[in-house]
């Protein structure tokens, strides 16, 4: 049988509190009571949206350890992604990630809205909205070869703040 997506991730952190505190205050995670009684030095995460027993595990590995190197000097993950179901929540996103000094880049792959950020212990990560099927056309498309910076207001205009992405469970009609 074919894999068919990603369930969770889990990713180990300096202080699973402050971990913990990030991902639930800007991107909307919620705890998950899943942690053995008396175990300390875990969390685990549930998307706002989503229907996963959890979607993100931190294990604290204590203050002495190091930011992240990944893709710098050392191999690694480059980055977790996220997908958002409307552009309207995609700007809701960057709002936070720029309250918390953590939004690192912005880009547009044509068919996916893309902004990169970095959680406390320098592990990047995406959140991105995608072209729905039914409004790509040859030329978007085509600007998958490519990255521009993205201009969030230009593309909420083109194709509506609140227009559900590819992989939404709402339907338009």
């Amino acid at each position: 049988m074919p894999i068919t997506r990603l369930n969770h991730a889990v990713l180990y952190v300096r202080d699973v509190n402050r971990s913990v505190a990030f991902y639930s205050d800007v991107l909307g995670f919620r705890r998950v009571d899943m942690t053995p009684e008396g175990f300390t030095g875990a969390a685990f995460l549930q998307a706002a949206g989503s229907s996963n027993d959890h979607d993100l595990g931190l294990f604290e590995i204590g203050a002495q350890a190091g930011a992240s190197q990944a893709g710098r000097v050392t191999v690694g993950l480059y980055h977790l992604a996220w997908e958002v179901d409307t552009l309207a929540e995609l700007d809701a996103v960057r709002e936070r990630l720029v309250a918390a000094g953590a939004l690192v880049g912005a880009s547009d792959h044509s068919t996916s809205k893309s902004l990169y950020g970095r959680d406390p212990d320098g592990i990047e990560f995406e959140v991105a909205w995608f072209v729905p099927a039914k409004l790509l056309d040859e030329a978007t498309l085509a600007g998958r070869k490519g990255i521009r910076p993205l201009d969030l207001e230009q593309e909420k205009r083109r194709y509506g703040a609140t227009t559900p992405g590819a992989s939404s469970a709402v339907d338009p009609a």
